[in-house]
Order: C-alpha cells, then structure tokens, then sequence
C-alpha cells in the first residue's frame, strides 16, 4: 500500500482524502447526477466502489431496502473474485473470516447396502491449483460490506440512497437529454413521496425481478428444468464425518451439496426435492422447512443431522435464462447505450456452481472503468457498447455450464455409469468456474493476438495472471499484478529485453511529446493518472541501478511532487523466491509490452518495437486531451 505522497497520513490510509463530489456530498438524493445505480447486489456495490475512484463524476445509488443486507444467499467466492476483492483492498480482511475450499469430497451408494451412503472419493480443491487466491465460502452481506466500505472511503464518498425504489424510466431520443428515472421513497420522512431523477447513465442492479429490465423492454430468455431444491444454512449435531468438507452425495433417496461456511459451525446444504410436475404452479417452493431436513437425513443414511438451528432457508426451482440484451439499445439501431443491466437483471441460473455473485461482480468491475472514462472525457461514448458485447457471451457460457453441472448432480444413483466421473468433471472444468476462462474478442480495448509469442502466458483478452517479481527499490518479493488497484487507470507492463536497448528506446518514446503519456494525460494530472506504467528487468534487482532507469518508470506525483519508487521490478529467482516471471509467464528474450485494462484484462501484447502500434491502439481506446 503506498500513502503519504500527499502529504504525512496519520489515520487509516485506506479512507483516501475526498475529491470532486466526494466533498460536501449532500446526504439527499439530488434530482440530477451522472451515475444512477439502481440496487445494492454484488454488481451494484462493486460499481458505487469502482465510481468513487472518479470523484469527478457524480454516482448515486438506490436500494429499497431500509439499509444494508443483515443476510445474503450467495455465498460461493471464486478465485478470480478474490483477485478482484485485492484489487479494492479488502482480499486478505475477507479470506481471514471466510471458510477456505481447500478440498471436495464425493459420497454415493454403497454397493453391499445401496441403502447406505459411502465416500467415493476425494480431491482437492480446484482453488488450489489455479491461483494464489483461494476459494472461499462467505455471507454475501459481508462482501457487501467490504464493497460499501470502499465506496464510502474512495475520493467520491458514495454511500447507499437507502428506502428508495425504482419506479421506472424514460429515454428521451435526444442523446443529450438525460434519462427520467422515476423513483419512490419507501422509507423515512418522504416515505411515498415519488419524484424524478435525471440521470446521464442509468445501471440496472436490480436482481431476477428486475423493474430497470422491464422498463427497456428486455426479457429473459431461457427456460426451467422442472426440478426443485431446498436449501438451507444451518447448525447441527451430527456423525457425519465430511460436515466441514464441501461434499457432493448422491444416495438412492436423492442428492446434497454440502458447503461448510464461515465461522466453524454453519453449513449450507442444497437438497434434492426432486422433479416438478409442469403443472405444479410452483407449489413445490411452499415446501416446509421439516420436509427438507427430512429428506436431507435421508439422504444421508446412516448418518443423520440434528438441526439446531436454521439461519435461512428456501426452495427454488433451477432456471437457466438470458437476458436479449444487456443495454436500452435495440437491435440494429445505431446509437450508445445509456441504460445499462448487470447481474440476476440479465442472466439467472442455479446456484450450485457458485457463479451468480461471481459473475455479476465482474458485470460490473466490466463497467464501471468504462462508465468513468467516459464521464470524464478519457473515452468516447462508443466504448460503452462493450460493455454488452463483452458480458452477454460470458453469461451464456455460464448457462452451458451450470446446466451441464445440474444435470450431473441431479442424477439418479442408477443414471451413472462411473462413480468417479462427477470428480472427473469438477476437475476438468476448473479454470471456468474459477473465473478465468473469460476470453473477450477484439475490439477497440481489446487488440490482436499476433505478437502472443512474446509472452506466452498473457493470453490477449484474458485477465493478467499475476506472477512474482522482486521490486528493486527494497528487494522485496511481490506479486506484479497485486500492485494493480482498482483506481481506473490502464496497466502498461514493459518487460526489458536482455540488452535493455530497446526498452530504452521504447521508454523515450512512451514518455515523449507525443508518446501516450502527453497524449491523453489531462492538464495538471499526474504523469501516471491514466497510465501505470512499470517495467521488469530479466536480471536479478541487485544488478538494476534505479538511477539508470528511464524516468518514465519513476514518475513525480503528487502535490509534493514525490518520485514513486515502487514502479521498477526485476525477476526471480532470489532468496525469497524461486520465480522467474519471464520463465514463469513465457516472455520473450526480445522483451515485451503487455497493456492491461483497469478490470484487469490483458488488452495487447506488442514488441518494445511496435510504438506506432501500441500508439494507434491506445488512440482507438482513448481520447486525445485537448
């Protein structure tokens, strides 16, 4: 964590000083802003955290609810959101009170008494495998609370709009004109009092029933698989020896998933109520409590839980939809979007692979970045056509897979041929429900894949798996992609070539008169307010000399104009690590540039050489300053 460039800090230096709208903002909902965000989920709270690093723009967001979330029902975090909780500065806070998955264990039919239930085997958690980061079961109010404690700490100082609901909304065909969002206060003082607000962009957050949906016309597309589960988090006696091992359990009675969750004593178990009938009316989801422990205990014959108690519980119905479009803009018609939906608006599906909150998470870190670059005149408006190109391929891919991972787990005992292919799968598959199976395709922040050589392991259009490097200035080991905040700004990553020539030639250029830098750098911003730009020595860091390193890697910021030391890298191996990111991620002995976008995903990977390149790629993402 770097503080103190501003001047000395004496209190918590995660409540960064405020800025722009984030001073004196006024605790009434205004009637105008730039931002409206309407629901406080995962993606909503995300997006309040991601937009108070652009003071500049103002953000409010609205919930019905009274105040925060006392209990969510997601509760899976994935790899790659973890990644992203380090990226706003609560990843370590949240995996110390989280539940780790460090492994799944399988339980089926035992064959001399099909009756009884038996482990059929164990693995290790896919977690492990595939990142630093592990995964992690936790409430989701609780990483709400994370999200909504960045918000209100970031320079915007955005907090909730709570006891207000969305009504609906109107786009005027003026593009200039803002959208007329109609708003209900459900709580408080002006509890039923209705009013309008006036917003440039409107963000639907509002969950399955969405009403910001509704209002542009979109629906869900998709259909119901006719089965129904219970679920529930509960604490319980019992002999069943896995209760604190993630276990899926096939019997003769039925099918469990069993999450153990934080804390040491809570479990969340789904339970297999069976098939529903077409005409059932949802009846099925009226199913007592009773009922589930029930069948849960019979299930888990010869074992048995004694429910002490039952924090939450629900029945639902597995449904696998997509929204037809992810923006107010209908198909074929030529003009940016400004309504935008994220999360359950635009794609619902089971529960039990652990994505809903994951993937609506990454809904918005996809745009809230864009939103700012736009609002602050870094981006043209075109960009926010992304949002929608990028997210609604990843949704369906999500449907494919949770339909085939229900399907799997649905199955009767006399429906699988081989014990050990559930496990077969759930390795197989690892790298998508971790998160890191997202690919986006070229665009104009995304480039081509033709100088992927260079470095191997940064697959353009994936996001930047972080390797260690040894920063110079103390000779500490450090994860490269950890020092990446979520602050909006673009990551430019030079890896040196062995000569250091062309580095040097490449870091003239970069920093010049009309290099990138000056290029789209507003007027009296800091050298490195859009472009982080770091570099990485293929030699151990006792050989680097940081007065030999181009100044565009040790740029003055600040009011008090304080050089930044922590920009300059070397690679492994040292004493503290056996890494060599070059080695480790595959870069080329010529060297090479990778550019990350501020949500973290490898946007081109070009030669030291390709400036003209890298300079038109950079001019078709961003604006020139004027």
């Amino acid at each position: 964590m770097q503080f103190h460039h501003h001047g000395y800090v004496s209190g918590d230096p995660r409540v960064l000083p405020a800025a722009g709208t984030g001073i004196d903002r006024p605790d009434e909902l205004p009637d105008e802003t730039d931002v409206l965000i309407v629901g406080s989920g995962p993606a909503g709270m995300l997006l309040a955290a991601q937009m108070s690093q652009f003071p500049q723009v103002s953000t409010r967001l609205i919930e019905r609810r009274s105040g925060r979330l006392e209990l969510g029902q997601a509760d899976g975090i994935q790899p790659r959101s973890v990644e992203t909780f380090q990226a706003f500065g609560f990843a370590e806070r949240i995996v110390a009170e989280a539940y780790n998955i460090g492994y799944m264990n399988f339980w089926g039919p035992d064959p001399s008494d099909p009756r009884r239930i038996r482990r059929t085997s164990r693995t290790d958690d896919y977690g492990l495998k595939i990142s630093e980061f592990p995964h992690l079961i936790v409430n989701q109010a609780r990483v709400l609370d994370y999200f909504a404690e960045a918000a209100a700490q970031g320079p915007g100082r955005i907090v909730p709009d709570y006891g207000v609901e969305f009504v609906g909304l109107e786009v005027p065909e003026d593009a200039a004109a803002p959208v007329a969002v109609t708003v209900r206060h459900v709580d408080g003082p002006r509890a039923g009092e209705e009013r309008v607000i006036r917003a440039r962009y409107v963000v639907g957050c509002d969950g399955a029933r969405s009403g910001v949906r509704q209002a542009i016309g979109r629906v869900h597309v998709g259909d119901a698989s006719l089965h129904a589960w219970g679920v529930m988090d509960v604490l319980v006696d019992t002999d069943f020896p896995d209760w604190r091992i993630k276990c899926a359990i096939n019997s003769t009675a039925g099918n469990i998933l069993h999450i153990p969750r934080e804390g040491g004593y809570l479990s969340r178990m789904y339970i297999d109520l069976g098939a529903v009938s077409v005409d059932d009316n949802h009846r099925v989801r009226q199913t007592p409590i009773e009922e589930v422990i029930r069948r849960a205990n019979e299930i888990l014959h010869p074992y048995a839980i004694d429910v002490k108690q039952v924090a939450w519980h629900s029945v639902y119905e597995v449904g696998h939809r997509v929204t037809d479009g992810f923006d107010d803009v209908p198909e074929g018609e030529d003009r940016d979007p400004r309504v935008f939906l994220t999360g359950d608006a635009c794609h619902t599906h089971s529960a039990k692979a652990g994505q809903g909150m994951n993937v609506s998470m990454q809904d918005g870190f996809n745009l809230g970045w864009k939103l700012g670059h736009v609002l602050t005149g870094l981006a043209p408006a075109s960009l926010l056509a992304t949002y929608g190109a990028e997210r609604r391929p990843v949704a369906q891919q999500l449907i494919d897979f949770d339909k085939e991972w229900s399907s799997l787990m649905a199955r009767k005992p006399e429906e699988i041929t081989d014990p050990e292919d559930l496990a077969t799968y759930y390795l197989a598959t690892a790298e998508f429900p971790s998160g890191f199976m997202t690919r986006y395709e070229r665009s104009a922040i995304v480039g081509g894949t033709e100088h992927e050589r260079l470095a191997t392991g940064f697959p353009v259009g994936k996001r930047l798996k972080s390797a260690e490097v040894v920063r110079v200035a103390d000779g500490n080991v450090v994860h490269l992609g950890h020092h990446a905040k979520a602050d909006g700004r673009w990551r430019v990553y030079a890896f040196a070539d062995q000569s250091c020539e062309r580095l040097a030639d490449w870091a003239e250029w970069f920093g010049s008169a009309s290099g990138p830098v000056a290029r789209h750098t507003p007027a009296g911003a800091d050298p490195d307010a859009v472009f982080d730009a770091k570099v990485i020595y293929p030699r151990s860091y006792e050989d680097v000399e940081m007065a030999a390193v181009p100044g565009v890697f040790r740029p003055h910021s600040g009011p008090l104009g304080l050089m930044d030391w922590e920009k300059v890298y070397a690679a492994g191996p040292s004493t503290w690590t056996d890494v060599d990111i070059f080695a480790e991620r595959g870069i080329s002995p010529e060297g090479a540039v990778v550019v990350v976008r501020p949500d973290q995903y490898v946007a081109a990977v070009l030669p030291l050489t390709a400036t003209a390149e890298l300079g038109e790629f950079l001019a078709g993402a961003l604006r020139p300053v004027s």
